[in-house]
């Protein structure tokens, strides 16, 4: 991410809502931490901000991000400093008081490629995470769009990798889930990757990424048509849940960011809705959960207002599949 972004909490207090459904139980399973140089440190307290917003937030996930790495030791284990660095925040959100939501369990980042050392450098992070690793996230994402804010780093063909592939199945069988991001144009190599590991619980992140921006930013409906396929073929795989948010990352290309005004949540559900609600009729709520991607969805919208518009989304839906999106399916996914 580029070092020149600002910090758009101010931005965010030029459109205010009234809380929509206040008392509906929320975990969020999909938040980074950081002390990052110019978009601004997004520690424990920053997040408090955003989920003390007005919504019923309980409990977060935090998801690997590349924070805080060790700068020395063996390569391998040099993501043990990120835990270590989440641990700390999570002690912090416990002793936070009433109110305040709990970071309750974390995802990070191995190289799922290192072969019989990986079970290894499994158990470090085990062992490190006091209690809160549940999985490792080894993104996939690859594409040399130089528009992209946020570009994927990964080689192509990561997901056929015979090492990787071994190191995704061992997850399973240790019983760990796998969370990935990749863009559309991947989304055919995870549903193969998903077929050839069918025992580990694979969380697709982000609707697979449909881009938006650079090449991309004249082809929305053709993306989006051939999105649509390649989803409902994802989902036939019953080892595959989906997390349903980060589309409004600024790479998605909804031209959110920067605008003099930020998006209002029926803005939010006009432009996004068809998306949500292909993946709901693909995966059904049971096998969803809604996310905020914070503080990177905060580029182009303010907690308070992207949560408005996922209740809105689905007030129609019933008690149970509610439940199922906003908090059940996370704490099932997630061993909460």
């Amino acid at each position: 991410m580029s070092d020149q972004i600002m910090d758009p909490t101010a931005w965010h207090t030029l459109v205010q809502e009234e809380i929509v459904d206040p008392e509906r139980a929320i975990v969020d399973p999909h938040h980074h931490l950081w002390r990052r140089i110019g978009f601004g440190p997004y520690l424990v307290d920053d997040l408090w901000l955003d989920t003390g917003s007005g919504h019923n937030v309980l409990k977060t996930i935090f998801m690997e991000c590349a924070a805080e790495y060790r700068e020395d030791g063996p390569e391998a284990l040099k993501p043990l400093g990120e835990i270590d660095f989440v641990v700390e925040q999570a002690e912090l959100s416990r002793a936070g008081g009433a109110g305040q939501p709990e970071i309750a369990a974390l995802v990070s980042h191995a190289d799922l490629r290192l072969g019989d050392a990986l079970a290894d450098v499994l158990a470090a992070h085990e062992e490190s995470s006091r209690g809160l690793f549940r999985g490792i996230r080894h993104a996939g994402a690859a594409d040399d769009e130089p528009a992209l804010l946020i570009p994927g780093r990964q080689p192509a063909g990561l997901y056929a990798d015979s090492d990787f592939r071994a190191g995704v199945a061992l997850l399973g069988r240790l019983g760990h889930t796998y969370d990935t991001w990749h863009y559309h144009h991947q989304n055919p190599d995870f549903a193969e990757l998903a077929r050839a590991v069918p025992d580990t619980l694979l969380v697709l992140d982000h609707f697979g990424t449909p881009l938006g921006v650079g090449r991309y930013a004249d082809k929305r409906e053709e993306i989006f048509q051939q999105w649509k396929k390649d989803v409902a073929e994802i989902a036939e795989c019953p080892n595959v849940v989906a997390k349903l948010g980060g589309l409004a990352m600024p790479d998605n290309g909804f031209g959110w960011m920067g605008r003099e005004l930020p998006p209002t949540s029926d803005e939010f559900v006009e432009a996004q809705r068809p998306y949500y609600m292909h993946m709901l009729e693909c995966f059904t709520p049971e096998r969803c959960m809604f996310e905020s991607n914070f503080p990177v969805d905060k580029l182009s919208i303010s907690y308070p207002v992207l949560w408005n518009g996922l209740k809105k989304m689905v007030q129609d839906f019933s008690e149970d599949e509610k439940e199922a999106l906003f908090s059940g399916t996370a704490t099932r996914v997630y061993r909460l």
